[in-house]
């Protein structure tokens, strides 16, 4: 499996695949393994998916500081320099949009290009949450009221065993619908709790939304219509803070577009990745 060295010596891992343009793709979790992202759908491009530190085949970090995802962006600044590129075209997904956006923040010149996939943006706007409001016609499936209320709750303690039982609750509510195509998927992918705390456990600074608006790359927000993880008003807001910022709604659609509305994923994020 292809690897790099961080500032640090550590090896982190990635996976390629694909051909053209070169994409660093950072799967969310936060630090879920990057199998459940696929191929996207069959996006174009060379892709060069992250192992974020302490998920998939990439070693815990060695503070938890070291693994949040403020730090790892200059992981990803180590990933440019390995891959020789001037500057980096970033794909992310949920989580995973939190370090394309600290790498934005503390590498502003370095980005090429960001297409952020259902990000959650609670962090980055006052907008209130719609989750309520763009789900209202689930309510009454016990099996989407299960899920929301155990969303709602989050984790009782800090198990791992709790921590995946909670994981599988909720997973009915990511997604618009609950067939069998969902239920499969929902399966893929393992995510730890340490690796979570880590990547969540730096606060990004007070000026962050200013330091996006210093950032001059083309940024394309995807949102589903009916996300229940991260709402929908708050993830177009989000897409107001970059200069160059835009967002494409994906109807009947939650939290994973790419396995939910295979082809409306790609009317949104081909001419966007293969663009300039």
């Amino acid at each position: 499996m292809p690897a790099f060295l961080a500032a640090d010596g550590t090896k982190l891992h990635v996976d390629e695949a694909g051909e053209g343009r070169t994409l660093v793709v950072l799967p969310g979790g936060a630090g879920r393994h990057p199998d459940y992202l696929g191929d996207l759908a069959g996006l174009p491009g060379h892709r060069v998916t992250v192992h974020f530190r302490g998920a998939g085949n990439t070693p815990a970090a060695p503070t938890t500081e070291a693994g949040s995802y403020w730090h790892q962006a200059h992981d990803l600044e180590a990933l440019r320099a390995h891959l020789g590129l001037e500057k980096l075209a970033l794909v992310a997904h949920s989580a995973g949009t939190r370090a394309a956006i600290a790498y934005a923040a503390q590498y502003p010149d370095r980005v090429a290009s960001m297409l952020l996939i259902t990000p959650p943006v609670a962090y980055l706007t006052d907008t209130p949450s719609d989750v309520e409001e763009i789900t209202a016609h689930r309510v009454g499936d016990p099996v989407f009221d299960t899920a929301m209320a155990a969303m709602r709750e989050g984790p009782r303690d800090s198990t791992q065993e709790t921590f995946e039982a909670w994981q599988a609750l909720t997973a009915p509510a990511t997604y618009a619908a609950w067939t069998e195509k969902e239920q499969a998927h929902a399966k893929i992918g393992h995510t730890l709790r340490s690796t979570v705390q880590a990547f969540l456990s730096v606060a990004p600074p007070d000026d962050l939304r200013d330091r996006l608006a210093t950032v001059t790359a083309k940024v394309r927000v995807i949102a589903g219509a009916e996300d229940a993880a991260t709402g929908l008003a708050p993830v177009l807001a989000a897409a107001g803070l970059f200069p160059h910022g835009e967002a494409v709604v994906i109807d009947d659609c939650g939290h994973y577009p790419w396995v939910e509305q295979p082809e409306s994923f790609r009317r949104a994020a081909d001419p966007f990745v293969t663009g300039p």
